[in-house]
């Protein structure tokens, strides 16, 4: 990956913009880019000081549009409209929510259509360069004219107003301004409307949930075949001719997964004769589940990919003659595919809340039930489940789509609105307690297979065996649960078992990758 981005002249990716939040990419505005920001900045001007009405740049906002403001109070007009619409509340959102709105704007008002200043442009580069991160609070974007509370508390600090992080705190931005010499920006005319009006917000969480949802789709694949080896399952469900005849993208790929995982296992051969005809669905659809949601992340990927290279703000400035007030801000594109990767984040919560249930019952031969060769006194693994069903229930209440919902706002000016930045939010909190579900599946299939020894897994799932081993013991009695059970949900929130599954393909030989991969591994 190159380490120079080139703001409104290179394709933003995913991968990108969290690279260039993370520092680990630098990004800047190219003499070119430079010069089509001042052309855009320079008409906006002469609009500014013309009596021909255009909204936003000499009227007022939303149902004042047809306000006239005078070429004097224009510059007013921009700070106004930052201060009595940073009216967001609740704790703020993760800094790295905060970066990522930073870079995504930045990308947009850098391709020349909003006629924001090349100075504007330099000092939000200035924040992110030197980790000066805008406080902004979760709740208050109905995703209407984009997501106007969280952007307008994001560049409150342009004018030298709001809260900023740094060094671990939260600080006046004021204070840090003076501390560094420099002066808040003027806002030129439209700059505050061009500032405020987008969809960053909302395209900042469909990042953070493009690379958590990678992450919780591929250790699904994992557990599930751990599962799979600790419950004698088969392998016929996952042939590839057999997905042939269906051919879903996401099906096949996770069903070439699954297929080499456990390629060369020792405890599938074991049982490759036994008299059970077909496993329950948790088992043996797995490719048709955790395909279905594999799609959902193509699906949100491939249009969050087209959002964060948008312009979306309004309005856009194509000529002196030819600036068009429109809709781009709106977030309805958006917030439906995040409700649909929500809905799908839940279902790998569903579907492993079963097999962890299907793991206690006790019908797989050499399993006892409850995972544990002595219950009566000892519960064994019984309340584990209760946990996953809890979080499985909790994920069902927080599905229903933001998106179905519509307040009018903006006194009916704005009558269709979005709630885009509620379906990021949620689908952000289902991840995390599907991230849980997947740990608790972990410890309960590392226990299961451990009756199956000396008979080896397929070597990638016997390295992922191995590492959960060196941390968590087989438990013979009863034990305080939680400590290891946050043990294992850290190994999938971590990501490690990815790795270890990647390290061990690499160095065993193993073919890890399927003809879908390019789809599914890279955003």
């Amino acid at each position: 990956m190159d380490k120079i981005f080139k703001y409104g002249a290179d394709m933003l990716t995913v991968s990108k913009a969290l690279a260039i939040s993370r520092g680990t990419i630098k990004g800047i505005l190219s003499e070119e880019t430079r010069e089509s920001v001042r052309k855009s900045s320079a008409i906006v001007d002469k609009i500014a000081l013309s009596d021909k009405a255009v909204y936003g740049i000499n009227t007022g906002f939303g149902p004042l549009c047809t306000e006239m403001i005078s070429a004097e109070d224009t510059k007013k007009l921009q700070e106004n409209i930052l201060k009595s619409h940073a009216v967001g509340i609740g704790e703020p959102v993760a800094e790295e929510i905060s970066k990522l709105m930073l870079v995504l704007k930045i990308q947009a008002l850098a391709q020349g259509y909003s006629g924001i200043q090349e100075a504007t442009l330099d000092r939000m580069i200035w924040h992110l360069e030197n980790d000066i991160i805008p406080v902004v609070p979760k709740q208050g974007s109905v995703g209407a004219s984009g997501d106007l509370a969280p952007l307008s508390h994001l560049f409150l600090p342009l004018i030298g107003l709001g809260k900023v992080h740094h060094e671990g705190e939260i600080k006046e931005t004021g204070t840090l301004l003076n501390a560094h010499g420099l002066n808040p920006v003027a806002l030129g005319a439209k700059e505050g409307l061009a500032l405020i009006n987008g969809t960053q917000f909302i395209a900042a969480h469909a990042v953070k949930v493009i690379e958590r949802f990678h992450n919780l789709l591929a250790t699904a694949d994992l557990t599930a075949a751990m599962m799979l080896e600790g419950l004698l399952g088969s392998a016929k469900p996952f042939e590839q001719k057999l997905h042939l005849l269906r051919p879903y993208k996401g099906n096949q790929h996770v069903a070439a997964h699954i297929r080499s995982l456990l390629a060369d296992s020792q405890i599938v051969v074991s049982h490759a004769n036994c008299s059970r005809v077909q496993d329950p669905y948790s088992l043996r659809c797995i490719p048709q589940v955790h395909g279905a949601s594999r799609n959902a992340w193509l699906h949100l990927k491939e249009m969050l990919e087209i959002e964060i290279n948008a312009v979306t703000d309004n309005p856009v400035i194509f000529s002196e003659d030819f600036t068009v007030s429109g809709g781009n801000f709106h977030g309805q594109p958006m917030a439906m595919p995040l409700d649909y990767a929500c809905l799908a984040a839940s279902e790998i919560g569903n579907i492993s809340d079963r097999r962890i249930y299907l793991s206690l019952e006790g019908t797989t031969p050499g399993v006892p039930k409850l995972l544990m060769k002595e219950t009566g006194l000892n519960s064994g693994f019984m309340i584990l489940q209760y946990t996953s069903a809890a979080l499985a229930s909790e994920n069902k209440g927080l599905c229903f789509p933001a998106s179905a919902d519509s307040i009018p706002t903006s006194l009916g000016q704005e009558d269709h609105v979005s709630m885009g930045s509620i379906s990021g939010r949620k689908a952000l909190q289902v991840i995390e307690n599907v991230e849980k579900i997947l740990g608790i599946e972990l410890f309960c299939a590392a226990q299961a297979m451990d009756f199956h020894a000396p008979l080896k897994p397929g070597k990638i799932i016997n390295a992922i065996h191995e590492a959960v081993r060196k941390k968590v013991k087989h438990l013979e009695q009863d034990q305080i649960m939680y400590d290891i059970m946050e043990t294992t949900i850290d190994m999938v929130k971590s990501g490690e078992l990815l790795q270890i599954a990647k390290a061990t393909a690499a160095a065993e030989n193993l073919n890890y990758t399927t003809e879908f991969s390019t789809y599914f591994e890279e955003f």
